[in-house]
């Protein structure tokens, strides 16, 4: 059954992980995404330094029928720096509907594929960029990660123990969320806008600025109250033992989330101590708290913990690590983790979140290898076999 987004063709230009997971969200949709291969071996800068300083191991996994970032997805390689290679870009690029990509501010213009030129070409073209910290502002062109953008846009410093040193996230928060997130976002955003106005439009995806975004409740706050947060002192970061997580008999971790009066209550007299009720929000008692929580959960394995106190109203669940998510009972009836055909047989990744109830989204196919549909697409756009020939004899096409 088609998506919600089938008839709609995206250009894939990217590389890393926040603007590959946009663009897997927008082929799960049901988008065409065609993903864009570079053949050319690294060049310039990026030459000079592998020289100098090798660059880090390739990850297995990446490139592979097991990279669902690429998943939903064809392939095309093309050498954007050769005048051929970019001919073919701008004729997708005039039946496309949207471009994603994530290099620098000012790469775009250099390769001839930035917006400017594409609207010229398509109007009707939504060009979306994700970069780091945005296309205008004096940090624009800085070079980062998840753990600078997470750091510069107020997060990392809400994350960690009271009297430690801020706690590195995996990188889930930036690249992910505030990243490919936000920048999937943006891009329906506009689509739906196009159906008004019959116009297409930039997308400015800066991983910084959707961090921030996701604060928007602990910056209100600051301001509400003109308290700074403290690490580890907040209701939600370890200062209440109501809400944290505990160690069970068996070495594994419950997390314990009875914030709301009524739930506290009942957690309180599931394990025997009732006179523990009025001591909710009373730091001083806190201490005995805690322990008596602890002593409670290292008598009983975490999942018999789980049974036992989920038999009350009381907010607790299993830490579950990820080799488990595909035993547990929800994940499965959720179907997060599901099978995706490949060449060599059934490959896990993981489902789709939102459901749809009339053009449900779906994981179709597994990443193709690079240049797999290259002639597929060419053909689709009007080449020959003898042209397709001579594209890939210069090098221009894989």
């Amino acid at each position: 059954m088609p998506g919600p987004l089938d008839g709609i063709t995206v250009l894939d230009l990217t590389r890393l992980a926040p603007g590959p997971y946009c663009t897997m969200i927008l082929g799960d949709l049901g988008a065409d995404v065609i993903r864009i291969h570079n053949p050319a071996p690294p060049d310039g800068r990026r030459a000079e330094q592998m020289g100098a300083a090798p660059d880090r191991p390739p990850i297995e996994w990446r490139g592979t029928e097991h990279d669902a970032l690429d998943r939903n997805k064809r392939s095309i390689g093309l050498n954007l720096k050769d005048v051929r290679a970019r001919e073919i870009f701008y004729t997708l690029a005039r039946d496309a509907d949207v471009v994603v990509e994530e290099m620098r501010p000012g790469v775009v213009k250099r390769l001839g594929v930035d917006y400017e030129t594409l609207y010229a070409l398509n109007k009707r073209i939504v060009y979306c960029s994700v970069t780091g910290f945005g296309q205008t502002g004096p940090y624009k062109l800085l070079a980062g990660h998840d753990l600078n953008y997470i750091g510069h846009a107020g997060a990392l410093g809400l994350i960690g123990d009271a009297d430690g040193r801020p706690v590195i996230p995996q990188n889930v928060i930036a690249d992910y969320a505030g990243g490919g997130l936000m920048a999937a976002m943006g891009v329906l955003a506009a689509l739906y806008e196009r159906e008004r106005s019959g116009e297409g439009q930039l997308v400015d995806a800066a991983m910084s600025d959707g961090v921030t975004y996701l604060l928007a409740q602990f910056i209100s706050a600051f301001y509400g109250n003109d308290e700074q947060p403290e690490r580890g002192r907040s209701i939600y970061t370890g200062d209440l033992p109501q809400y944290g997580v505990y160690e069970t008999a068996d070495g594994k971790w419950i997390t314990i989330g009875s914030l709301e009066p009524w739930f506290y209550a009942n957690l309180c007299r599931t394990i025997g101590r009732d006179d523990l009720i009025p001591h909710a929000w009373d730091g001083d008692k806190h201490p005995e708290v805690r322990e008596a929580f602890t002593g409670a959960f290292k008598a009983k394995t975490r999942d018999e913990l789980f049974e036992w106190l989920n038999e009350t109203d009381l907010c607790a669940n299993r830490l579950l690590e990820l080799d488990e998510l595909e035993h547990d009972a929800q994940v499965q009836d959720r179907e997060m983790i599901v099978e995706v055909a490949g060449p060599n047989g059934p490959v896990k990744q993981v489902g789709v979140a939102p459901k749809l109830s009339r053009t449900p989204l779906s994981a179709r196919t597994v990443a193709p290898p690079p240049g797999a549909h290259t002639d597929e697409i060419l053909a689709s756009a009007g080449y020959s076999s003898e042209q397709i020939d001579e594209l890939r004899t210069a090098n221009a096409v894989e």
